[in-house]
């Protein structure tokens, strides 16, 4: 299929220079690049509440969301925000993280990780874990069910995801469930077409990903070895729970999430993927210049109901 007119304009306007690429200038200008871009309105929803996470050797910040003013029992998403693991926080993906405890009916907590390059690999993914780990043992005190925490991301939030959803199959409880949207799984583009295809001119480009990689995995030798990193590089997926995958048709990481959901399925996971058409790289978060995205979010809402409940 072509773009959508809608993601036409917008990839217009980033190859006339007119909307900045993902990684122009160096890491500060990129990320006011990105703090900056416009962004749709915010849903109103009755709780937003910012809390800490105490672990023994540093303090996480987290947002937490939900439809109830007080809530309770409510299935847990913990959601890892997007941005290469270098861009965004939990202010940057606000309007993301509401939208999703809107359509889900769960307490979304939303996680302020620390970000690469100052914080390369494994930062981000033990602040997520350490988050995930409080859940479960006080997810209750906060308005969630304990017994419900299913992990979500996008792009390199889903690749966050995952990755506590990978480890979880040693270090304790799996996740109730997964949705990862446009997933980074895998530091290694030479096997999918969509590095080619798709390489640039769509928002996100293969160079980027390169970049991005290089940010999150530092100087480490072991790390692209690490499925916790690099969930692609896991011997195995069985065993974690119902899974969704949303790609888009025109994302550099389009096949690398569809493989992995193939993975998913072949060992024995209950998966459902969906490829969106006419769409780009960060199509979820932007329903102001995409608005294929309001669908999804509704398919993401049904499917997380259907597995997951909302009460």
């Amino acid at each position: 299929m072509p773009l959508d007119p809608d993601v036409a304009v917008l990839v217009a306007a980033i190859a006339d220079g007119a909307s900045p690429a993902l990684t122009d200038g160096d890491i500060a200008t990129a990320r006011k690049n990105y703090d900056t871009a416009p962004r749709p309105p915010a849903d109103d929803i009755a709780h937003v509440v910012d809390r800490q996470v105490a672990t023994d050797d540093r303090s996480i910040s987290v947002r937490c969301y939900c439809v109830d003013s007080t809530p309770s029992g409510r299935p847990i998403i913990l959601f890892a925000h997007g941005g290469g693991w270098v861009l965004s926080s939990v202010d940057g993906h606000d309007h993301l993280a509401r939208r999703l405890a809107l359509v889900t009916g769960s307490l979304v907590v939303s996680v302020d990780y620390r970000r690469a390059p100052e914080h390369p690999f494994p930062a981000a993914h033990d602040d997520c874990w350490d988050v995930f780990e409080m859940l479960r043992t006080d997810g209750a005190a906060w308005g969630g069910d304990p017994t419900r925490i299913a992990v979500a991301g996008d792009s390199a939030g889903a690749n966050l995801a995952a990755g506590v959803a990978l480890r979880s199959l040693s270090d304790g409880p799996t996740p109730c469930a997964q949705v990862l949207i446009y997933p980074c799984v895998d530091d290694d583009p030479t096997p999918y077409r969509s590095m080619v295809d798709n390489a640039s001119g769509y928002f996100l480009g293969a160079d980027d990903m390169a970049w991005f990689w290089s940010q999150y995995l530092g100087d480490s030798p072991d790390a692209r070895f690490d499925p916790r990193a690099v969930p692609a590089r896991a011997s195995t997926l069985s065993g974690l729970p119902p899974s969704l995958i949303v790609t888009a048709e025109f994302d550099p990481l389009r096949d690398e999430g569809e493989a992995y959901a193939s993975r998913l399925a072949s060992d024995g996971v209950t998966t459902s993927c969906h490829r969106i058409p006419g769409v780009v790289h960060g199509f979820i978060a932007r329903w102001h210049q995409m608005r294929r995205a309001t669908d999804v979010h509704q398919l993401i809402g049904t499917w997380f109901v259907d597995v997951v409940g909302n009460g």
